[in-house]
């Protein structure tokens, strides 16, 4: 089994249909002569790189600006105002990741088809339904910063700088698919990552509880706290089918496989291809933890946090440092998106882990038998509100689509044999709502307690938000917006639109930590409620992998015992497997019947639980665990029972591996079955070198982690960073696949912050000018 990296951001479409010859015509390089004809795709490529050394005269600043790339590519952007500052992020992260934003914005905003044609048609009207739709007043950009309209408009006219100056020589996959960059706006900026989320959980949920019963059902689910699942009074759950499961699918974050399958006819050249963004994924979770200066040799916090987010090609993380007066931040954040979400500044370093709170609802309004336009609300009709909008569909005329709203939000699907309609209540649709966007209050925190106040006006996604600042101070917040609900409802299933089952204002109650007598703070996705907290803001149902790693962090980081910045990088790369561990026991008092059989056996039964890449017994295990029934996996079955299922698992991991990587058991190593590629999305020449890894699903350490940062508070040059495959998405760049290697051999490069430091590491500079 294979946890191979796909391109999980569907970073390239080919829509050309003409030779690579008749597209590869001659582009005006930035501030220069127009250049020859390219020869090839990659001449093409490199004709269309960024520039980043010299001075670039750019319309739209108010003072000049340096930006200084180290020589893993961070760009280290100085400016004199905060507009310049954030204009100079727009251009710079445009100059390394447009073609990644213009998908991203494509995707979110609903103009997929335009581009792609029929086979994304449903995406794009699911993506308008559940879009926001404003208002954009003061509640939206004060949501996120005072200044955040300007903000925002600053760093849209940037990335706008660097799409006039370059129309004619864009990156290399605009040329090839033929399309062209939109122009961004302060409301592109703020466009919500909607899709639908645990709604969907409840939905199945609600599935489960009709063929099986509450209880039962209940029981699979195993919630985390636990919770004696009641249905709705009112909610019939035998009307809730596939079907409506269904009418959510076109809304994910990604277009599904049969849009790429369509386009995949269209390649004009052989050297395009694609990839279904699709299939496994980087392990699931994120960990964080942060040690006060009692546990620290510095005196000082030590904050380490590691997000596993999928792997992708370019990462989904763009690290940056940004300097002008009232700014002094590093760290990363999403590409398409303004600030850092994670990092520090001058007073305080900061990581996150996602919390996930339940943060939607499906409503089931029930249809006015009399009039198919009204739901009843209370006993009484409510006129349904009706949006027409017109999708441009490529190779056809637009179509104009109606998108029907409730008061509860968009209807995704309507039951007419049963009057009933389905309606997605979502905090997305709330002011302050967009990802990470919160992040440019925190980026001015001047302590942790400050940290934790302005945390609570971080709405999306939920985060476990660690801090520790240059005093000594550690603390934690939960954040999100986190809807409370009336009447003791908990919202694991769907309920009736009656009126009975309302949102009744949002949580100003979730957990948080200051100075914690254990003088440490880690998560990792876990059950987060303290003892005695209700009513729960989530419940967890994840097999436990993020109670594997939660455990793991606290038997490792021991109240009152030291821990270095050496610990903290071991156990970023931790790869002890608790449920290995805890499964070993039954492989050992017994012998299998096959002498091959008993051989893995007996390597599982004397393996130290360590998932490197080296491990024969590793491959074995996770081998055994993917093929198994569920009843060699149920650790709570008697020895009797679960012991001729864990036989007959072995067999067929035997054989898989066999297979699979030949009749040589020496060559049975972990690695060999546990890769991770990065794939070009559309040119083959460019795909990057697939890596082994180490690790898996439950590990401290897993493949998900693509960007780590550990802070050294008392010398912030003293920190580390890596990122995955590489700063740009420009793939002639000298950083486009730069920190693979560094990644894979789980090394780091430092944060150099100070001016001294970051002129020392200086490997490229662009001096911008009004």
């Amino acid at each position: 089994m294979k946890a191979s990296g796909k391109v999980l951001w569907l970073v390239g479409l080919a829509a050309a249909a003409s030779s690579l010859a008749a597209l590869g015509c001659g582009g005006m390089s930035t501030g220069e002569s127009p250049a020859a004809a390219p020869k090839d795709v990659k001449e093409l490529a490199r004709q269309a790189l960024s520039r980043i050394d010299g001075e670039l005269k750019l319309p739209g600043l108010k003072q000049p600006v340096e930006v200084i790339r180290d020589q893993w590519g961070v760009p280290h952007i100085y400016a004199q105002n905060t507009d310049d500052l954030f204009f100079a992020q727009g251009f710079v992260m445009a100059q390394d990741r447009l073609w990644q934003m213009e998908w991203w914005r494509r995707t979110f905003d609903g103009h997929l088809a335009e581009v792609v044609g029929p086979a994304a048609f449903e995406r794009d009207r699911l993506a308008r339904l559940i879009k926001f739709r404003g208002p954009y007043d003061d509640a939206e950009w004060t949501s996120y910063h005072k200044d955040a309209e300007t903000i925002f408009t600053s760093y849209a006219n940037g990335v706008n700088a660097y799409i006039d100056q370059n129309m004619n020589n864009l990156p290399v996959e605009f040329t090839l698919t033929g399309i062209k960059p939109e122009k961004w706006t302060a409301e592109t900026v703020v466009i919500r990552e909607s899709a639908f989320g645990n709604a969907v959980n409840e939905l199945r949920l609600a599935m489960n509880v009709a063929k099986l019963g509450a209880k039962e059902a209940n029981r699979l689910e195993a919630p985390d706290p636990w919770d004696d699942l009641k249905v709705p009074e009112g909610l019939d759950v035998n009307l809730i089918t596939n079907e409506v499961i269904e009418s959510t699918r076109a809304g994910g974050q990604l277009p599904r496989p049969e849009i790429l399958d369509e386009y995949r006819k269209l390649l004009p050249a052989p050297t395009m291809t694609l990839f279904h963004p699709f299939g496994e994924i980087g392990e699931p979770g994120s960990n964080n933890w942060v040690v006060g200066g009692a546990m620290s040799p510095t005196g000082k916090p030590i904050v380490s946090n590691d997000p596993h987010r999928n792997v992708s090609n370019p990462s989904l993380r763009y690290i940056v440092h940004l300097n002008a007066p009232g700014w002094n931040v590093f760290g990363s954040g999403d590409p398409p998106f303004v600030g850092v979400s994670m990092g520090h500044n001058e007073h305080v370093a900061w990581g996150l882990t996602i919390v996930g709170t339940d943060f939607q609802d499906t409503f089931v309004e029930d249809l006015n038998p009399a009039n198919p336009n009204e739901v009843m609300y209370n006993g009484k009709p409510e006129p349904l509100r009706v949006i027409k909008e017109e999708i441009k569909v490529k190779g056809e005329a637009p179509r104009v689509v109606e998108l029907t709203f409730s008061r509860h939000g968009p209807i995704f699907h309507v039951d007419a044999k049963n009057n009933k309609a389905y309606a997605l209540r979502s905090i997305f649709s709330e002011p302050g709502t967009a990802s990470y966007l919160g992040e440019l209050k925190l980026d001015q925190a001047r302590n942790c307690q400050e940290f934790i106040e302005l945390a609570m006006y971080w709405k999306a996604p939920s985060e476990n938000l660690i801090c520790g600042d240059v005093d000594g101070n550690i603390g934690w917040q939960a954040s999100a917006l986190t809807p409370n609900r009336k009447g003791g409802w908990l919202g694991r299933l769907p309920v009736p639109g009656t009126g009975r089952y309302e949102w009744d204002g949002f949580r100003q109650d979730l957990p948080k930590a200051y100075n914690p007598e254990s003088g440490f703070i880690a998560t990792a996705n876990h059950n987060i409620h303290p003892k005695g907290y209700s009513p729960p803001v989530m419940f967890k149902t994840t097999n436990n992998l993020e109670f594997d790693r939660i455990t793991r962090l606290r038997q490792v980081i021991k109240s009152g015992q030291m821990f270095s910045i050496e610990d903290s990088k071991k156990l970023q790369h931790d790869v002890y497997s608790l449920r290995g561990a805890a499964d070993i026991p039954a492989f050992k008092g017994w012998t299998a019947k096959d002498p091959s059989v008993e051989r893995a056996r007996d390597m599982v039964a004397t393996w130290d639980a360590m998932l490197t890449k080296e491990s024969a017994a590793g491959a074995i295990y996770i081998t055994w665990r993917s093929v198994s029934d569920p009843a060699a996996l149920d650790v709570k079955a008697p020895g009797e029972r679960r012991r001729p299922a864990i036989e007959a698992g072995l067999q067929k991991a035997v054989e898989k591996l066999a297979a699979d990587l030949g009749s040589d058991w020496s060559q049975w190593r972990y690695g060999r079955i546990h890769t991770q590629a990065y794939p070009h999305p559309i040119l083959k020449e460019y795909d990057l070198p697939t890596v082994e890894r180490r690790g898996g699903a439950g590990t401290v350490g897993a493949d998900g982690a693509t960007y780590r940062e550990i802070m050294d508070v008392s010398n912030w040059d003293n920190s580390l960073t890596v990122n995955t495959p590489g700063q740009s998405g420009q793939p002639e760049s000298p950083f486009y696949g730069n920190l693979l290697p560094v990644w894979a051999n789980d090394e780091y490069f430092p944060m150099v912050f100070s001016r001294k430091a970051v002129d020392e590491k200086a490997a490229h500079t662009l001096k911008l000018t009004p």
